[in-house]
């Protein structure tokens, strides 16, 4: 006769205790690394308002130009003759002058690109022309300057001679074509991001594809898209290597894009490569500049947030 045995109680596996603790322990790298990161970014942020403000506190204190007369004035000649100038507006003018020319070719190219790669393009095509475009953004800025200064500016002057050796247009077409892939790559994603039923809604009631395109796809990626721009505008102001090339070093105030300018970025390259001494307005007021600059940007990155905010479209 054979008994029934009871089988032994089934345990807990050894290692899942240790497994957890392991996971725990993980977890708590990765967080404390994450914590790291963000309040590294936010210290360098910090430090740099802080250093920023302290020089331009110091640029205020040496009684050449009250800080009235630097954000009203005209005229900028902080190294000719021995009464010096500091009036910003020159330089905002500059910067200005080669961003609207930047943004006339970059905006409305990358926006027709990214239409056509989101909604036309075969995704094989799409595939293959992308990448090009965000290897063509991995380009140095250098680089961009000397085109400017071997190719564009050559081409601008056959085709009129009215134009400088160093002018705004050839810096804003050489500072358009390196925003162009920033706008193409963020509004074909912003495209994208739509979703289909939008599309298929649009296309059963009898909508054509250019219809579709325009009227439906790209006002449900406003925000998306404004927000590239933005971008792309900030990235144009803040450009340097290209404006200091091509641009020249001539502050005025002209509307003109033949004529040569000065940009609050090429005034930072000439103070901080020439002879200017470290205690001097010259080296001081380079700090206002970046100050001023600094302020311009930030502008735009909360213009950008509030439309994003504004205009965001959520679905299901």
């Amino acid at each position: 006769m054979m008994t029934a045995t009871a089988k032994p109680a089934a345990s807990m596996p050894k290692g899942r205790p240790r497994s957890k603790a392991v996971r725990r322990v993980r977890e708590a790298i990765i967080m404390s690394g994450l914590i790291g990161c963000g309040l590294f970014s936010i210290a360098t942020t910090l430090t740099i308002i802080v250093v920023l403000g302290i020089e331009t506190l110091q640029f205020f204190r040496l009684d050449e130009v009250s800080v009235w007369g630097f954000i009203s004035g005209t005229r900028w000649s902080p190294f000719l003759g021995a009464q010096k100038h500091f009036g910003v507006w020159p330089l905002i003018s500059g910067t200005m002058l080669v961003a609207a020319v930047a943004m006339s070719v970059a905006l409305p190219l990358g926006l027709v690109t990214a239409i056509w790669l989101s909604e036309y393009a075969r995704p094989g095509v799409r595939a293959v022309v992308k990448p090009v475009l965000e290897v063509l953004a991995g380009i140095p800025t250098v680089v961009f300057g000397f085109f400017a200064l071997t190719v564009i500016t050559p081409g601008l002057r056959w085709l009129h001679e009215g134009f400088n050796i160093y002018n705004a247009a050839s810096a804003g077409l050489a500072v358009g074509i390196m925003c162009l892939p920033i706008v193409t790559s963020l509004s074909e994603d912003a495209l994208r991001a739509v979703p289909r039923s939008l599309r298929e809604g649009a296309y059963g009631l009898g909508a054509t594809r250019f219809e579709v395109a325009v009227k439906v796809v790209t006002p449900a990626a406003l925000s998306g898209i404004v927000a590239a721009f933005l971008l792309a505008i900030a990235r144009a102001v803040g450009e340097t290597m290209i404006v200091s090339l091509a641009a020249g070093n001539s502050p005025s105030i002209t509307p003109d894009p033949r004529n040569e300018v000065q940009t609050m970025t090429g005034y930072m390259v000439q103070v901080f490569l020439g002879d200017a001494s470290n205690f001097g307005p010259e080296y001081y007021s380079s700090y206002a500049v970046a100050g001023m600059l600094f302020l311009m940007t930030l502008g735009l990155t909360l213009i950008g947030h509030r439309i994003r905010v504004r205009y965001r479209q959520v679905y299901e």
